[in-house]
């Protein structure tokens, strides 16, 4: 294929971003939350599991635990208990009770709203701050890259990076700063619906016809 300009690259972004729109005019964030701290508690949970796993988890925790006060002031062993059926649990104890102790102590028991003041706290890295800041206050700072964005983003061309932060990069340049938050969520859907890993459902993609990965009829996907 032939190296692509960025004029039509862009033009190609836009229409992606047509596509996908019309395809999951529903999409959103898939973990379940009412309030800025319980989407930042859950995406820290989320690293390594499901959104599926963390919803089952939280369903009981957020009953449990209402304020960062309550989590700062959890006993260790207590929280590792409640959130053992998930991945690194110990670990993921560790990092909430101290990411809350500081909401506590700096920010007035309050989830900041700034990617500098999010990525100070324990566990939470520039993915998760976007994240909150996207779906909790609706501020475009950046793009989620998750395993299906990173994916996706490379099967439809968008990128040449593997690494998480130049992905990101390279997003923020074709995709408008209005749509970055969505874009994240649509590429997600379309990676769990139909542009799987192993097994990409090419002759049904609703963009096919925009991806330099897509098989051609009578092979198998990419």
């Amino acid at each position: 294929m032939p190296r692509e300009s960025t004029d039509a690259r862009l033009d190609r972004t836009l229409r992606i971003i047509a596509g996908l729109k019309r395809a999951y005019p529903s999409a959103h964030c898939e973990l379940n939350f009412s309030s800025p701290l319980e989407l930042l508690i859950a995406t820290i949970l989320s690293a390594q599991c499901t959104d599926k796993q963390v919803n089952i988890v939280t369903a009981d925790l957020f009953r449990k635990y209402r304020t960062a006060q309550d989590y700062a002031r959890a006993p260790q062993a207590e929280l590792e208990n409640d959130i053992r059926r998930l991945g690194f649990f110990r670990n993921k104890a560790k990092n909430i009770r101290a990411c809350c102790q500081a909401l506590v102590e700096k920010h007035g028991d309050q989830v900041p709203r700034t990617l500098e003041e999010l990525t100070a706290l324990d566990g939470v890295g520039r993915k998760t701050a976007n994240v909150v800041l996207g779906n909790a206050f609706g501020l475009n700072k950046g793009v989620v890259v998750d395993t299906h964005v990173g994916r996706l983003s490379n099967r439809l061309g968008l990128t040449r990076h593997n690494d998480p932060v130049k992905i990101e990069q390279d997003l923020m340049k074709l995709v408008p700063r209005e749509d970055w938050t969505l874009f994240s969520h649509w590429l997600i859907w379309h990676g769990r619906r139909r542009c799987s890993a192993r097994k990409p459902d090419c002759p049904h993609c609703e963009i096919r016809s925009l991806c330099p990965s897509a098989s051609q009829p009578g092979e198998t996907g990419t």
